[in-house]
């Protein structure tokens, strides 16, 4: 477990701590961007294994809602921030990048064609009530030359990487066109998430 800075809560001194159920970076940066600065970093670590034929948008919040509960019952009392980003070609489930070849797989799937981004995130509050939400957003890559794949497996950017790039890095120019969220490709749905912790009342920006 990772202790993080403590939030600025100035004023509100029975505000429940809060909990982001994720070590992704890019969920902490996007949570800073509505002013929320989690108080404790506690991944989930469990079992994200894909169910056999089970529907992308399903997955995705299956995983955010099983997060968000495994690190529920080890901080009582505190609000949970879950999330999961899914890619899927049809309805395939693209696997996080961990080799060149996974990358590059991924890179063929997707050049020159449509694809979805499901961003699932999860709430849960002080008493322990659930919030879910699902972000939908479509993305398209341009046609992908051979040099263009071998330059960005170069740049390693595509690690761990849903669908294997980062919308967020040397990616973005590489995709022709994105309807839907572009912070719920990035890895959490700002909209969805900041009316979530405002129903809960928490603060944000």
């Amino acid at each position: 477990m990772i202790v993080a800075a403590p939030a600025d809560h100035a004023g509100k001194d029975a505000q429940a701590r809060l909990v982001l159920a994720s070590a992704s970076p890019r969920r902490l940066d996007l949570l800073a961007q509505i002013g929320v600065v989690p108080d404790i970093i506690d991944p989930a670590d469990i079992d994200e294994t894909p169910g056999k034929a089970e529907r992308p948008e399903l997955y995705a919040a299956r995983m955010a809602v099983e997060k968000a509960q495994a690190v529920a019952v080890r901080h009582p009392g505190c609000v949970i921030v879950s999330g999961d980003t899914v890619v899927a070609a049809g309805r395939r489930i693209l696997p996080k990048a961990e080799t060149e070849a996974d990358a590059r797989a991924c890179l063929d799937i997707l050049s020159g064609r449509r694809h979805r981004v499901l961003s699932a995130v999860t709430v849960i509050d002080a008493q322990g009530n659930a919030r879910h939400k699902v972000s939908t957003s479509t993305v398209t890559f341009k046609r992908l030359h051979a040099d263009e794949i071998d330059a960005y497996i170069a740049s390693g950017e595509w690690h761990g990487k849903a669908g294997g790039y980062a919308i967020q890095g040397r990616a973005a120019g590489l995709i022709r066109a994105l309807q839907g969220s572009h912070s719920g490709v990035v890895g959490l749905p700002l909209y969805e998430t900041r009316a979530m912790l405002r129903a809960v009342d928490y603060p944000c920006g």
